[in-house]
């Protein structure tokens, strides 16, 4: 992926942000509201007095938010010891520690599964979805949401220095620039803080269709202002965000559009 690399590349994106306070230019700006914002009021009905995981649960924000909303129990899955220390902390300190847990991974069978803004940075996202079944209850959904996906405007996060740069550059060139101010050794996108895996929504279509879960509901939200102009020829290039629900694919049900929003 890419065309333009080596010391020619490495420079122009030197000269194109130059500082580390640049970068925040290539990062999307999309705002985190509350899951009843992300998801619709349905979301509560979902998760109320039910077994929730909240996978790739970071500092715990979604899972505090689900655990004061009424879920039963509410356990955080992240392979980050750092973040699962800071979401045990801040249920500690929100008052719902008692029915809200976090932890690398957990044999708990749920009856909501969700995940927000990690499908683009799982390490081995076919694992991830069979690993989800494993945990769902067998009349449970999953919930996903994630976004932008990687051939957006802004899909390469900190790399999208300006729209499309990570399809411009090369990796290595990205990666060089990028070394000037983070010293982590990363070497491929996938080893960046967090992870990046470049999943287009074509990519994510075809895992599903491949695992154990299958749609019960499929939203592509386009970019603001491009509704009119998304199929399935321009829907790489201007989705933003996907959402989804899943099921067991043994409780198939026909998916309820494909729509945008």
């Amino acid at each position: 992926m890419g065309v333009i690399g080596g010391r020619l590349g490495y420079c122009l994106l030197r000269a194109v942000a130059p500082k580390p306070t640049d970068t925040g230019r290539g990062v999307p700006h999309i705002p985190r509201t509350e899951l009843g914002l992300l998801f619709g009021p349905e979301i509560w009905d979902a998760i109320a007095g039910k077994v929730v995981i909240d996978f790739g649960c970071g500092r715990g924000r979604d899972a505090i938010e689900i655990a004061k909303k009424g879920a039963r129990r509410v356990v955080g899955i992240d392979i980050r010891q750092s973040m699962i220390q800071a979401a045990t902390e801040a249920a500690l300190e929100a008052g719902v520690a008692d029915r809200c847990s976090f932890m690398r991974t957990t044999d708990t069978k749920a009856d909501v599964i969700l995940s927000v803004d990690a499908f683009e940075h799982f390490g081995d996202p076919r694992s991830i979805l069979e690993l989800m079944s494993e945990m769902l209850a067998p009349k449970g959904s999953v919930w996903v949401s994630f976004g932008p996906p990687w051939y957006h405007p802004r899909g390469g996060h900190l790399f999208s220095v300006f729209p499309w740069a990570h399809l411009i550059f090369t990796e290595s060139a990205l990666i060089r620039w990028r070394s000037d101010f983070k010293t982590d050794g990363a070497r491929r996108f996938s080893e960046v803080d967090g992870g990046l895996n470049q999943m287009s929504v074509t990519r994510f279509l075809n895992l599903v269709a491949e695992s154990p879960l299958c749609f019960s509901n499929l939203e592509l939200v386009p970019i603001g202002g491009l509704r009119f102009f998304t199929n399935t020829c321009t829907r790489e290039f201007i989705t933003s965000i996907v959402r989804c629900r899943l099921l067991h694919r043994e409780a198939d049900s026909p998916v309820q559009g494909s729509s945008q929003s």
